[in-house]
């Protein structure tokens, strides 16, 4: 149980400022100590729209990785990265995106430098706020990989993946970080025909070294590659099962399916310890909710739920989203929330 009463949060990435998308595209330009400084001056920027708009929960808006996911490839050992995108012309999705060849023991003896840039961010945060990290969890980066002799199927992989992800979770643990997101969106997006218990043990077995020791969430959702969806879209198909994993905080994509399965969050609540995150804002959509419009999803929350038990957030990462949407999205999904806070005499 969380000490914030409907407490509002982000998932881990966030817009990157346009002058660091235009530099990402001529990094030979830039000498190393350049790089190190718009890095620094991005999560500046991202920090500051998260405080702005009045989130409980910030993160570092993942402003030093290309992708929330492919990004951390460049840490690992026995990967050739393949650049060539398999269809090039037509409307982008997921299928744009190439999988890379496996040609060695997949390792990461430098970790997946997640621990360094949580420094970072408590070194840019201001003091009291409550900061999170986010990573990858093991069977959602296995996905860009392709099988061979020695590993056979995306599960062999995951299993090669998952004492990396896991040793980054207790580093960032030992770094002092009280709050871990553990991104997990395949596991969502194939619940609908894999074997849900088998992604259960997955989890558990990776986040193992942090719990008791820190907030752990698990976010899933449906694919937000170009702001597209690839999965069913069918929330209940993750249960009951998930509710065995050993998590604080499980978030779920309920904005872009109109919060039609409202009914989880009972679920999830009845199970002790898991407090239910509801994605209320659509990453996906250019359409601005108003504050007004937020509360009232957030009363009709409270139906299945107490407020101690609720969290709000975007649907999914911002990283899709441009950032004046981004900005003002965060903020009326804050304003919203302080209206029923208000409404209810909670401070």
């Amino acid at each position: 149980m969380q000490s914030t009463p409907l407490r509002t949060t982000v998932i881990g990435s966030y817009p990157f400022p346009g002058w660091l998308e235009f530099a990402s595209q001529h990094l030979d330009q830039f000498g190393t100590k350049d790089i190190e400084e718009m890095q620094e001056d991005a999560v500046i920027a991202a920090v500051h729209d998260q405080t702005a708009a009045g989130l409980d929960v910030i993160t570092d808006g993942e402003q030093t990785r290309f992708d929330f996911n492919l990004s951390f490839y460049g840490y690992i050992d026995g990967i050739e990265l393949e650049s060539a995108s398999p269809r090039k012309f037509g409307p982008p999705a997921h299928d744009q995106r190439g999988k890379h060849e496996i040609t060695g023991e997949l390792a990461a003896p430098r970790g997946l430098g997640a621990v360094e840039e949580f420094e970072r961010l408590k070194r840019i945060a201001p003091e009291g706020q409550r900061l999170k990290a986010s990573i990858p969890g093991p069977f959602t980066l296995s996905g860009r990989l392709l099988p061979n002799a020695q590993y056979s199927d995306r599960y062999a992989i995951t299993e090669a993946l998952l004492p990396l992800v896991r040793k980054e979770c207790e580093d960032l643990v030992a770094a002092g970080c009280e709050e871990i997101c553990v991104d997990e969106p395949s596991m969502s997006c194939y619940a609908h025909k894999a074997d849900t218990k088998r992604f259960v043990d997955i989890f558990n077995r990776t986040i193992e070294p942090m719990v008791g020791k820190a907030r752990v969430c698990m976010h899933m959702c449906f694919g937000n590659y170009k702001g597209r969806a690839v999965g069913s879209k069918k929330a209940r198909c993750m249960f009951p099962d998930f509710l065995d994993m050993k998590v604080d905080e499980m978030h779920i994509e309920m904005a872009t399916v109109a919060f039609t399965d409202l009914e989880v969050i009972e679920q999830i609540v009845k199970t002790p310890n898991i407090d239910a995150a509801i994605g209320i804002i659509d990453v996906k959509s250019y359409y601005i909710e108003s504050p007004e419009e937020v509360a009232a999803i957030v009363k009709r929350c409270l139906e299945h739920a107490p407020a101690d038990r609720l969290v709000f957030a975007p649907d999914c990462g911002l990283s899709q989203t441009a950032r004046w949407a981004a900005k003002d999205k965060l903020k009326h999904m804050c304003d919203g929330v302080a209206l029923v806070k208000k409404e209810l005499g909670i401070s």
